[in-house]
């Protein structure tokens, strides 16, 4: 089945009615306690994950700059992720192991948990609650 056959995945130009109303705006990067949090929110695909990236890497930034000692990807408000997202978040999981530090998850909803079972990639990102 092609991504256009399915469903609950639109036809991808500019996708502007993603499920919920989630557009897959740019997330937000904020310091609580000692952890850089980022929460992304809708879809993690081949369109969002870029953005995901980014803030990923300006969290590390606050690690370099001992504003914080570890990354918590918060993804309560995710709604699907694709191996574009999962790519990003192994992607600056090895930076952030360079770096000395951690990417933990928070509330990961049941398909991006399946996803990460599935690749083998759940032992890599630790479950943390942000508060």
């Amino acid at each position: 089945m092609s991504d256009s056959d399915r469903p609950d995945r639109p036809d991808r130009p500019d996708r502007p009615d993603r499920p919920g109303g989630q557009t897959g705006t740019a997330p937000a990067v904020e310091i609580l306690g000692r952890a850089a949090v980022v929460r992304p929110v809708g879809e993690i695909d081949i369109d969002t994950a870029p953005s995901l990236s980014r803030a990923l890497a300006h969290a590390l930034t606050y690690v370099a700059t001992s504003r914080a000692d570890r990354i918590v990807a918060d993804c309560s408000r995710v709604t699907f992720c694709d191996s574009s997202g999962l790519n990003a978040l192994i992607a600056a999981r090895l930076q952030a192991v360079e770096a000395g530090t951690t990417i933990g998850l928070a509330h990961p909803a049941p398909q991006l948990q399946r996803l990460l079972q599935m690749t083998g990639a759940a032992p890599l990102f630790p479950r943390e609650d942000p508060t």
